[in-house]
């Protein structure tokens, strides 16, 4: 698989560390936030390990879109939920990646939080980043250019731009053209 010129699997380990950690920006389920760092020191983390420096004035941004600015000197154990994934997102984009991996980034958000991340997840893909959203929430699903659904570990339906193509209607090319999709013949339905 190719990513950015670069053959992913033929990286070695501290190779795909270095690319995960510059490409993808992760966004847990879980937060995954380092416990003994505050707000404001988890955002920075990437960047950190990285060993780069902040842009502060997009750090700030980030900081006030999502509502963090009262928050940074708390610990992830003084935060709500929400709160803690929102923290988990500004992480997740503090590095600004061409690839955003979320999980459920929404799960824990009340509905104008929930608006927020999301036009910030649109606005950071027309900008020309990727961004994969695990979700279980059929009116995040919709807002996405591209969804794919997968039942238990196979992939059923792949819908873009409001033109769904399922698999099973995929391998049926060879069907009857007076069938429909359940394989019932039109003409006796």
């Amino acid at each position: 698989m190719t990513v950015d010129g670069k053959e992913i699997f033929t990286l070695k380990d501290e190779e795909l560390t270095i690319f995960r950690r510059r490409k993808i920006g992760f966004v847990f389920q879980n937060y995954n936030l380092v416990p003994v760092l505050n707000v404001y020191e988890n955002i920075l983390l990437p960047v950190q390990l990285d060993g780069g420096s902040p842009d502060q004035t997009y750090i700030n941004e980030i900081i006030d879109t999502l509502g963090l600015a009262s928050k940074l000197a708390n610990l992830p154990n003084n935060l709500s939920g929400g709160q803690q994934q929102r923290v988990a997102i500004a992480r997740a984009i503090a590095q600004a990646p061409p690839i955003i991996l979320a999980d459920e980034p929404t799960g824990n958000l009340d509905s104008n939080s929930t608006k927020e991340i999301m036009q910030i997840l649109r606005e950071l893909h027309s900008e020309g980043r990727t961004v994969i959203l695990i979700t279980h929430d059929n009116e995040i699903a919709e807002q996405a250019d591209r969804v794919i659904q997968i039942r238990d570990g196979k992939i059923v339906a792949d819908t873009r731009q409001g033109a769904v193509q399922s698999r099973e209607t995929e391998n049926a090319g060879n069907k009857n053209e007076n069938q429909d999709k359940t394989g019932e013949d039109k003409d006796n339905a």
